[in-house]
């Protein structure tokens, strides 16, 4: 990285009206994984609809002066994700052995995966605004489909599913270890007791849900076939059509939603 990209991520981070704007981002990521949450409770108990954030952009601009509150998601979340792009940027070794730039590289493709993520559902959020209506099982099936056309395409999906995967056990680990009170300041006492519970059935349900689109993704690479894919609705299919499938989905949906609430306070407790 040049010095004058650093210098330009140190100045944005500490911009107090940057600051501001990437919590925001913390909320309008809560808020989504609330809808999202929500509508995998209810597709669990029957309902129809989307279950993912395509599905939750949607909710959202179906409501009242929905298409304000998707711009101003869409602000929050980009903002964020240029937030977690400073970081990737500014992402130092703790010491200056291998192991040491190995750790330093490990944080900055981390960060720089969380900016893409976090972008592009911004993108998403204000795409909806503008009338677009995605489908996110059609768009996952459509990538895959023309990945898997090139050459060495079944490899390259594979990887893909095999990286989502791991994305989902890291959340797993990091629910178990409570490991994401590295980056949030949680309160003590019983408040902060809570808002630990929150993190603990957030982090793993979104790990569980994530682990299951890596495997439609593997599954998809070795079948040669883009149908198999699919992102967080097809992996709440998958769930339905296990034993106790309304159960299992209707408790990742409840850890969504607890997830979501986490994200609402860490827009306040975040470390930044």
């Amino acid at each position: 990285m040049t010095d004058a990209v650093k210098d330009a991520a140190r100045t944005a981070e500490s911009s107090v009206a940057f600051r501001v704007l990437a919590r925001s981002g913390f909320a309008a990521n809560g808020l989504v994984h609330l809808l999202l949450g929500t509508i995998v409770i209810a597709v669990a108990l029957g309902a129809e609809g989307n279950a993912d954030q395509a599905g939750a952009f949607t909710a959202i601009a179906r409501a009242p002066l929905g298409f304000a509150a998707l711009w101003l998601l869409a602000i929050g979340l980009v903002a964020l994700g240029l937030w977690h792009a400073a970081e990737a940027i500014l992402a130092r070794a703790p010491g200056k052995d291998i192991t040491a730039d190995a750790r330093k590289w490990g944080l900055r493709i981390s960060e720089g995966g969380q900016a893409l993520i976090f972008a592009t559902l911004g993108i998403l959020s204000a795409a909806v605004a503008l009338g677009a209506r995605p489908n996110g099982e059609e768009a996952a099936e459509g990538a895959s489909r023309g990945i898997l056309t090139v050459f060495g395409g079944s490899i390259v999906l594979g990887l893909v599913g095999l990286g989502i995967g791991i994305g989902g056990i890291s959340f797993i680990v990091m629910g178990f270890l409570r490991s994401f009170h590295k980056k949030v300041d949680i309160p003590p006492g019983p408040f902060g007791k809570g808002i630990t519970v929150l993190g603990v059935v957030g982090f793993i349900a979104k790990g569980i849900a994530l682990v299951i689109v890596g495997i439609l993704l593997g599954v998809a690479a070795v079948t040669l076939d883009p149908e198999t894919a699919g992102g967080i609705d097809g992996a709440v299919q998958a769930l339905l059509a296990l034993t106790y499938g309304p159960w299992l989905a209707g408790a990742v949906g409840a850890g969504f939603v607890a997830y979501a609430v986490f994200c609402l306070f860490r827009a306040r407790y975040a470390r930044m």
